[in-house]
């Protein structure tokens, strides 16, 4: 079993950034999938981010350009650097890693955004 712990979650103003980290338990980010989802209140979870086995990042339309997946192999840690919040950011943010096999899911860290 895998542990995936969010974190860097928080209040900030529109315009403002954060920088969210995803500590797994042991080292699970090396060829799997991975991907940070977002889930806003009444809406249905969404990807935001992802980084597949093979490497390739992928953003939804409406972050690209503000927000960046980065992950740490040796730190066992995926990050999502988020930049020029909007109130539409406003959502629990939850860390995955997949494959055929598993499907781990994190917590979820609070981001809200005020206007």
């Amino acid at each position: 079993q895998v542990q995936l712990v969010e974190s860097g979650g928080g209040l900030v103003q529109a315009g403002g950034s954060l920088r969210l980290s995803c500590a797994a338990s042991r080292n699970i980010f090396s060829g799997n999938a991975m991907g940070w989802y977002r889930q806003a209140p009444g809406k249905q979870r969404e990807l935001v981010a992802g980084i597949t086995s093979g490497g390739s990042i992928n953003y939804a339309d409406s972050v690209k350009g503000r927000f960046t997946i980065s992950r740490d192999n040796a730190k066992n840690t995926v990050y999502l650097q988020v930049n020029s919040l909007k109130p539409e950011d406003t959502a629990v943010y939850y860390c995955n890693v997949h494959n055929s096999v598993y499907d781990y899911w994190g917590q979820g860290t609070q981001v809200t955004v005020s206007s």
